[in-house]
């Protein structure tokens, strides 16, 4: 990792995000959240960048429906994993949303036609698919399969998930315990169903027909399980939230570091970005520039405060956007200092 230049930060990092990953050598899925506009993108970015000069085989995945990732590498990423010019190990992957939700609609649409005919119940397929795609939480749904397919393939070292904003983040890595309810539920149901057939049934091949859908969902229970395991692993799995030093930002992640820790989901920590250093500012600087870097000193106390020994980093806020390879790799040398 190339040297930087030493911040003039108003706090204690006890743990550093190098320092981090040392302690957790089989960490494989990392992801970054927090509020809309605080350089998430960009983190993943740079942590991506830093784990693949680590040696490791990385893939930066966006699953905000909203991409940056084409833009911030200036290289098309769309549709496909694909390596990332100028680092080695490295490959990005924006996920192709409406191809997604469009796969997500024709499966439920085999699901439910096949339902209809098992059954023996006459009715249009087609009102039952836009009565399920219609609910608010399909898109994170087709998300969150879209994830697990490809942590299930398993042909990378390390996956680094640049999330929504944190509230999108929180339901789609909250799908593993939603699914796991919603499941256990409908197997319950379909066995009572199946009991309630068979007693009612004077042809023991009836009793003894195979079910489908109660095949089907015991397959996806143990897919659900699975992905339930490895993201609440904390030797496997971390969510790291990005803050800045101001105040909605910090009250956003102060809210969800608490429900990501009561849904199982490991807290990495948290990274405090576009900093400006009081050392890097000139007595004559603008005034606005000056409140700035004033405001800023009062909020770093409050994070330090609040989060104390989750802040992994603080990275400057810079002279020009972060955007291609370079500027990546200088913001990963403060990342991971």
């Amino acid at each position: 990792m190339s040297s930087v230049t030493a911040l003039k930060v108003p706090i204690t990092i006890t743990k550093t995000f190098t320092q981090f990953l040392d302690e957790h050598p089989g960490l494989r899925y990392v992801f970054f959240g927090g509020k809309g506009g605080v350089g998430k993108t960009v983190m993943a970015g740079a942590a991506a960048v830093g784990l693949a000069q680590r040696g490791h085989r990385v893939l930066l995945a966006s699953t905000n429906p909203v991409h940056s990732l084409t833009s911030m590498l200036d290289q098309d990423v769309f549709g496909k994993p694909t390596p990332v010019e100028g680092v080695p190990n490295l490959w990005a992957y924006e996920i192709d949303t409406k191809d997604t939700i469009e796969r997500a609609k024709q499966d439920i649409r085999e699901k439910i036609s096949w339902f209809l005919k098992y059954a023996d119940i006459k009715g249009r397929a087609d009102e039952f698919i836009e009565a399920a795609t219609m609910n608010p939480a399909f898109e994170e749904s087709a998300m969150f399969e879209n994830m697990i397919d490809l942590i299930f393939k398993d042909e990378y070292d390390v996956y680094v998930f640049d999330t929504a904003p944190t509230a999108n983040a929180r339901r789609l890595l909250g799908m593993s315990a939603v699914y796991t309810l919603w499941v256990n539920k409908m197997i319950q149901s379909r066995e009572e169903a199946r009991r309630l057939r068979a007693q009612l049934s004077y042809s023991k091949e009836a009793v003894q027909e195979k079910d489908p859908l109660l095949d089907y969902l015991v397959t996806f229970e143990d897919r659900i399980k699975r992905a339930k395991a490895l993201l609440t692993d904390p030797e496997k799995t971390a969510f790291f939230f990005v803050t800045l030093p101001e105040a909605l930002p910090i009250a956003v992640i102060r809210r969800f570091i608490n429900w990501f820790n009561e849904f199982g989901i490991p807290v990495g920590g948290v990274v405090v970005n576009m900093y400006l250093d009081p050392d890097a500012v000139a007595e004559d600087a603008d005034e606005f520039v000056r409140n700035r870097v004033q405001m800023q000193q009062r909020y770093m106390k409050e994070i330090e405060n609040l989060f104390g020994p989750l802040v992994r980093a603080v990275v400057p806020l810079f002279e020009t956007e972060v955007k291609g390879v370079e500027m990546l790799k200088r913001t990963a040398a403060y990342l991971l200092a």
